[in-house]
């Protein structure tokens, strides 16, 4: 096992973020062990999760330990807030051991130095955040010359080593965990809240470790917005590598949020980072119980173990006339900028990305049927009622309904079957690349040409050379891109660099089929595949298929990962954390109330947190916040700024309503 720095890889690896954008390559780290299972290295990915439970409550906490290894956790965290709670952690051990569960433990430790000294003595690894732990937090701007900014990381070096040198001495493994909001007062004032500012705010500490020759590190990037999250840690891959270091990665969305939508921006955020490499342990933060967060993690982690390791795509080895796939200069992975397209009618260009649903085995006979997409016929007033998740077009390939569509409601035909259209209104054709280029009849204003990788390195010079024309020259034409390759969101991706490479402003829209596949794991897949390349801007718009998912569940995952990826707002974002034994509320019970209570509240976003330490910094960038701030009450924000405290538990959703209303972001809920 590697337990060393590959010095090959970081030499290979220097100023980019992953060993290969055209390949599946997994970013080999150190070797760190903890307690008996170890990670990085070429070990599989690991999983992990953490109590919610009163760390003095020894029994429910082992209760709920053994509950969660069993579920598929191989590593246990749990919360150490003080003293008292380190030193419970050895009960907790010793009756995790009588009863057999031999799982490594982990402290949680956010701003007790002393906690986390004791807990490095008693279990196999300590979590600490660089925003909290020693540095300051007081939410103040403070003007830092050069000086006094040393001045502060000599005291942090200073505060800091004892620990380190703990963990050396008892071979206590250490995660250094930042999270985007709760960065310190020092590194917000230099570097804002930014990702840059969540890697220099760990750099600063795997800095001290390694000046005293510890490396039992795992590193972590946390953010509640899964586009931040990935820049930051495709960011700290590119210092550590310039710095000669390669820690393992521990990989997580932060109060992520319950059901599908936890479980989408999970995915978009943890698979857009595993698709690259990077990885090496998971933990998926559910509003939930935690045995139901392993089994997800698991799940995604379970994808690359089967991914061909160095799997390579496709190359034009006997095309020389063909172009090399070369990473556009002007795409950035460390911000997001979407890429430039021209508008064909409403794809492209300024237009929300856009959702494709097949309706071409539905029986288009009812209009009830439109329902699963958004549009709820009414029989008696012979109109349609929209929401707010309304699919965009509907592929009919070849079947012709006996019904009027909505307006809003474009229909989309196999281009045999629209040509014999007597009404072509509302109506456009699909395209494949020899159909396009062998006929003269096409649509005035839209036209949907579907193909994949292999046009540009397995056709004949003809077909390339128009297909590249008609994407040059025809601005009628939106690009339907496919795959069949196991590493399809990379072959996606090399596809649309050459694009950018050779400045053709054709709008692209995903389209990728799913098969024998359970809802869950569809919802996993769509979620990475999809998410990774609006993650980065390069698409405009999805269409997904499975003949064994619901039409209603494929259209909600769609808008799911719109909403994820903040590319298109559908509904309101919640922002909760999955509890732990800091927590001061059942957040569960209360998210589901606010939930019920505010959830026609389309592009607010509402953190709802358990405890001081998740909350404010945690919510980062939500737009209210509900956090606990003592038994029985609450504190409520608008966006950082505290509004109202000491707010009695039993009458605080109510004002949380009020104030929403205050700011004028209230609107009824429609009967």
């Amino acid at each position: 096992m590697n337990s060393v720095v590959d010095l090959n890889q970081l030499k290979a690896l220097k100023g980019k973020y992953c060993n290969s954008l055209n390949s599946y390559s997994r970013f080999i780290t150190r070797e760190v062990k903890i307690g008996d299972i170890a990670m990085g290295a070429h070990h599989p990915i690991r999983i992990q999760s953490m109590t919610t439970t009163d760390t003095m409550d020894t029994k429910a906490t082992v209760e709920q330990t053994i509950r969660m290894v069993e579920a598929g956790c191989e590593y246990v965290r749990i919360t150490a807030p003080s003293i008292k709670e380190a030193q419970n952690l050895a009960e907790i051990k010793k009756e995790l051991r009588i009863r057999g569960y031999n799982v490594p433990l982990i402290a949680d430790i956010h701003f007790t130095p002393n906690a986390a000294e004791l807990a490095a003595r008693l279990i196999e690894k300590v979590r600490v955040n660089p925003g909290n732990y020693i540095d300051k937090k007081k939410f103040q701007q403070i003007d830092y010359t050069d000086a006094e900014y040393m001045q502060e990381v000599e005291r942090i070096q200073k505060r800091f080593s004892p620990l380190v040198k703990i963990c050396k001495e008892y071979g206590t493994a250490m995660r250094i965990g930042t999270n985007h909001g709760s960065l310190s007062d020092r590194i917000m004032s230099r570097y804002g809240d930014t990702p840059i500012g969540m890697v220099e705010s760990a750099m600063e500490f795997m800095r001290i470790c390694a000046d005293l020759d510890y490396h039992n590190l795992v590193i972590s990037m946390k953010a509640s917005n899964p586009k931040v999250m990935v820049q930051a840690y495709r960011m700290l891959v590119e210092k550590m590598v310039a710095e000669g270091m390669n820690y393992p990665l521990h990989l997580g969305v932060t109060e992520a949020g319950d059901g599908e939508d936890g479980r989408i921006k999970s995915a978009v955020g943890i698979g857009t980072l595993l698709e690259d490499g990077l990885g090496d342990t998971i933990r998926v933060s559910l509003t939930e119980e935690p045995e139901f967060e392993a089994p997800v993690a698991a799940a995604l982690a379970k994808r690359y173990e089967l991914r061909a390791k160095d799997f390579e795509l496709l190359k034009p080895e006997s095309l020389d006339s063909h172009p090399e796939i070369i990473i556009p200069s002007n795409f950035d992975p460390y911000s997001y900028q979407r890429r430039k397209t021209h508008a064909v009618e409403n794809i492209g260009d300024h237009n929300v990305p856009r959702v494709i649903v097949d309706l071409s085995n539905q029986n288009l006979k009812d209009p009830f049927i439109l329902s699963a997409i958004g549009y709820n016929y009414s029989a008696a007033l012979d109109k349609y009622n929209m929401n707010e998740q309304t699919a965009d077009f509907a592929y009919l390939g070849d079947a012709l309904p006996s019904f009027t569509f909505p307006g809003n409601l474009k229909q989309l035909y196999n281009y045999s079957t629209w040509r014999n259209l007597s009404d072509k209104q509302n109506s456009h054709p699909l395209f494949s690349v020899e159909e396009y280029l062998n006929t003269e009849q096409k649509d005035a204003s839209l036209n949907f040409i579907e193909t994949d990788i292999k046009v540009f390195f397995e056709s004949s010079d003809k077909v390339y050379n128009g297909f590249i024309n008609a994407l040059t020259n025809d601005p009628t034409v939106v690009l339907i891109l496919t795959t069949e390759n196991d590493h399809g969101m990379a072959e996606q991706r090399q596809f649309i660099f050459d694009l950018l490479n050779q400045q053709l402003r054709v709008p692209v829209i995903i389209k990728r089929s799913y098969t024998s596949m359970a809802e869950d794991n569809f919802m996993l897949h769509a979620s990475t595949d999809i998410g990774a390349l609006l993650t980065d801007g390069l698409v405009d718009g999805m269409w997904l298929q499975s003949a064994d998912i619901s039409t209603k569940i494929i259209n909600s995952v769609a808008f799911g990962i719109l909403q994820a990826t903040r590319t298109r707002i559908s509904k309101t974002e919640y922002i909760s954390c999955p509890s732990c034994g800091r927590t001061l509320f059942d957040l569960q019970e209360t998210t589901q109330l606010i939930r019920s209570r505010t959830d026609h509240l389309k592009g607010i976003k509402i953190g709802i947190m358990g405890c001081i330490v998740n909350g404010p910094g945690e919510m980062a960038d939500a737009d209210y916040g509900y956090v606990g701030t003592g038994p029985g009450v609450i504190t409520l924000y608008k966006e950082k700024e505290v509004v109202k405290r000491n707010v009695p538990a039993d009458k605080a959703v109510d004002e949380l309503i009020d104030l929403i209303k205050e700011h004028g972001d209230w609107v009824e809920p429609a009967l």
